[in-house]
């Protein structure tokens, strides 16, 4: 057999390869590499070694905004190898797929989504692994399984405290206390006006921290997130949202105030890419939505930030056209949309990848880029799932 002498270029290519588990990396020039064989973008060696090498989390990430998720629960065989191959490819090896479940039926709703997903999981476990504790973060990354964490996006489904435990036991890891609108545990980001946490929801916060699951205010208006920070024995959790001083008056962004108690409570805040969150005027760009990175590391510190894009793998904008109608439809006049609601550069499953290239180009360290993309989350959820007596 004759012996293959590599050169440096295709050793380089080989190991990238290798390293990224994408469907192809070649060589372009000038050391970058199209890792997306449907693609021309092209990313550093740089940028493409922190997210294969990294444990990557989004904190918000619905499997499938469009009509795949239902078609995957009732029958998990239609998730295809091509399905499959697309999530690895995203570099992402763990999504928080919370959903909202409120109203009148939010109790059977919830068990409904979570049996649901419990259900594929267990049907598909050579592709899925169900995130229960943090060394499940990495299990499934070594194991080339894609994480799902079970979130709940309201806490309606809490008819009592005692639920909470409960609900744990099904999996559920992370609730965010109200959706945007008013419950009995407190107010959401839209409401009129923000009274806090009622006692009924200090009660909540209570046995949330003494089963381990964590708190989460994202969709909560300002009184009632700075109440939970200050009454939660255990770190409370900002998945997804964005800073309202780089797009004033938007609800759903949260002011200095709140991101100072996120950062006091050593927590972490995760920065999404909804249009409308990230700038309220055009352009809006993957740079306006990097400015938000940087505003909350320069305030309470790198270690504090991570990803929640609440988006899935391709975005809104790419929904059918009658549920991208409804959807917009379903909230209040104060979110603010546009014609679109993706930002350009990080509407695809490529989005880890630009978002690396672009802290990159900002002079982040690949610790930083790594603790970003999902460094952080791992290690502030050991502090959050860690059982906290009252």
């Amino acid at each position: 057999m004759a012996t293959r002498i590599l050169t440096r270029r295709h050793a380089i290519r080989q190991s990238i390869a290798a390293a990224a588990g994408v469907v192809a990396a070649p060589f372009i020039n000038r050391g970058r590499y199209r890792v997306f064989a449907q693609s021309p973008v092209t990313y550093s060696s740089r940028a493409i070694k922190v997210v294969s090498e990294s444990i990557v989390v989004d904190m918000l990430s619905p499997l499938s905004l469009g009509p795949n998720e239902p078609k995957w629960m009732k029958d998990p065989d239609s998730f295809t190898a091509a399905d499959l191959q697309r999530f690895k490819d995203s570099g992402i090896t763990s999504f928080h797929i919370a959903r909202g479940t409120g109203g009148p039926e939010a109790y059977e709703r919830t068990l409904w989504f979570l049996s649901g997903f419990n259900g594929f999981v267990a049907a598909r476990s050579d592709a899925f692994a169900r995130i229960d504790s943090v060394d499940d973060f990495a299990r499934a990354k070594a194991a080339g399984k894609i994480g799902v964490l079970l979130g709940v996006q309201n806490s309606e489904h809490f008819r009592s405290a005692d639920d909470v435990a409960a609900f744990h036991a099904l999996g559920q890891r992370v609730s965010q206390l109200t959706y945007n609108a008013r419950n009995l545990i407190g107010n959401g980001s839209t409401e009129r006006r923000d009274e806090g946490l009622s006692d009924f929801g200090v009660s909540i916060v209570a046995k949330m921290n003494a089963a381990g699951m964590a708190v989460d205010v994202s969709h909560c208006g300002d009184r009632t997130s700075l109440d939970a920070f200050e009454v939660s024995k255990a770190p409370v959790l900002i998945t997804h949202s964005n800073v309202r001083a780089l797009n004033p008056g938007h609800p759903r962004c949260k002011p200095d105030e709140v991101i100072r108690a996120c950062g006091k409570a050593g927590s972490v805040m995760g920065i999404t890419g909804v249009r409308n969150f990230v700038k309220g005027s055009e352009p809006t760009t993957i740079e306006d939505y990097l400015n938000h990175i940087e505003y909350v590391a320069k305030m309470i510190g790198i270690e504090h930030v991570g990803i929640g894009s609440d988006i899935d793998l391709d975005g809104y904008d790419d929904m059918p056209a009658e549920d991208y109608k409804k959807l917009k439809a379903a909230y209040k006049d104060t979110y603010a949309f546009r014609d679109k609601i993706d930002i350009e550069g990080i509407d695809h499953l490529r989005r880890m990848f630009d978002i690396a290239e672009g802290l990159i180009r900002r002079g982040y360290s690949n610790p930083d880029i790594a603790g970003i993309l999902g460094g952080n989350w791992v290690r502030i959820l050991k502090q959050a799932w860690t059982p906290v007596a009252a």
